[in-house]
């Protein structure tokens, strides 16, 4: 029950809206839509950038890495006398009239090659197979044995049943080889034959080298993010000033001179020779080891700004106060200093990780074959094979890392978020 004040002001409000002239309504409505209108129009291109070099692409490659069109597009007939088919024998004739049907169709239209393509990443053969028996139409006689007698391995169940797996719309291909695993007949989900099941190692390698080199990042940033944040103001903008001066030189003109330096006459060699160090010069070129250097020069400004600006807030008198109530000195920055500089760790860790495993261009010209990324098969897939399903899922998985890892950045980042944890 409400109170007689809440009653007489309610009855009163309504009494107010009631007296209001409708010309002033429409007009302060109009007012409204103007207001709203013009907030739209300010953001309007920011959502619109967004749309185009963000949300568009990731719903394409989102799209492209279980998108089928192949079999269905250029072998209609085969598809739908196969619908049927049970897989556990040869289909009819039918099946085989249909199929010769199509390739001649598609033949005509120049896409037997995508065709091939396509069923060639689905088994192994399936490339000439398609191609030979192309070039042998129109076949003469009943299609069953003139395909046969193109090649006999129209008369092997597991190409059939190739086809027939690939004649839906979607298909979970692409992403289930990514991972290494593959359907059988039956379309059973099952681990890849040992010899192609390469990926979640290539994986595995990338997030290990994108570790070790943040790793090694915060070895070399700490120490000097801390040395930095405990100088003048003046001359601790000199510091982060050199420090940013590596993001106005080109990443490919840095791994030039990567490349020119760790050869096996270049500077560091040449240096290390002459000051007795060695007496031979070491292997750092096209292995893991100029890869790692060359990453950590990168990416080492990530890891120091935000440390920096971490440690830059925390007091001094903390440090202080702990070596005046009698803690040593060690103790006090372990114990009192570090666990406030935990936000800057996380956040400088996740971001140089999260570009790290991104990395392309460095490992393809600095390491070897053992030494390359996802993103060096995600390239590969574009631009050699020209299989775009196998690039998108593994770009997927990648950017499904990416998002995690950045979820947590986002988390440990946050203004108001906790720099101290008991």
């Amino acid at each position: 029950m409400r109170s007689a004040a809440e009653q007489t002001f309610s009855g009163g409000l309504t009494s107010v809206k009631e007296g209001v002239d409708p010309a002033l309504r429409r007009s302060l409505r109009r007012a409204e839509w103007r207001r709203k209108l013009k907030a739209w129009a300010l953001i309007a291109p920011m959502v619109i950038f967004l749309t185009l070099v963000f949300i568009l692409p990731i719903s394409m490659l989102m799209w492209r890495a279980i998108d089928n069109p192949e079999v269905r597009q250029f072998l209609p007939q085969t598809a739908a006398v196969l619908a049927d088919w049970d897989g556990k024998g040869l289909p009819e004739e039918a099946a085989f009239a249909a199929l010769a049907a199509d390739l001649q169709t598609t033949s005509a239209a120049d896409r037997i090659g995508n065709l091939a393509r396509r069923l060639n990443s689905e088994r192994s053969g399936f490339r000439s197979l398609i191609t030979k028996s192309a070039k042998a139409l129109p076949l003469q006689g009943e299609a069953r044995q003139a395909l046969l007698a193109v090649d006999p391995r129209w008369g092997e169940l597991v190409y059939w049943q190739a086809i027939a797996r690939n004649t839906g719309r979607f298909t979970p291909a692409y992403v289930l080889a990514a991972l290494d695993h593959v359907q059988d007949a039956q379309g059973h989900i099952v681990k890849a034959d040992p010899a192609s099941a390469i990926y979640l190692d290539i994986f595995g390698r990338t997030l290990w080298m994108g570790g070790v080199s943040t790793v090694l990042c915060l070895l070399l940033a700490f120490p000097l993010a801390y040395w930095a944040s405990t100088l003048p103001e003046r001359q601790a903008h000199l510091v982060m000033i050199c420090v940013l001066i590596p993001f106005w030189t080109s990443v490919l003109a840095r791994i030039a001179a990567w490349m020119v330096l760790l050869q096996q006459g270049g500077l560091v060699n040449s240096g290390l020779m002459a000051v007795g160090l060695i007496h031979a010069p070491l292997p750092l070129l096209f292995n893991r080891t100029g890869v790692y250097i060359s990453m950590v020069h990168i990416m080492l400004p990530f890891m120091i700004l935000p440390l920096y600006s971490v440690m830059r807030s925390v007091p001094a008198s903390y440090m202080r106060a702990a070596i005046s109530l009698g803690s040593h000195p060690f103790a006090a920055f372990w114990r009192v200093y570090v666990p406030q500089t935990y936000a800057g760790v996380g956040a400088g860790c996740l971001l140089v990780f999260i570009t790290a495993i991104g990395y392309y261009i460095t490992p393809a010209l600095l390491g070897g074959p053992g030494d390359q990324m996802v993103s060096y098969y995600i390239a590969y897939f574009t631009n050699q094979v020209i299989n775009w399903g196998m690039a998108c899922a593994l770009g997927l998985l990648l950017l499904l890392a990416t998002l995690v890892l950045y979820a947590l950045y986002q988390r440990m980042a946050r203004p108001n978020a906790s720099v101290s944890r008991r």
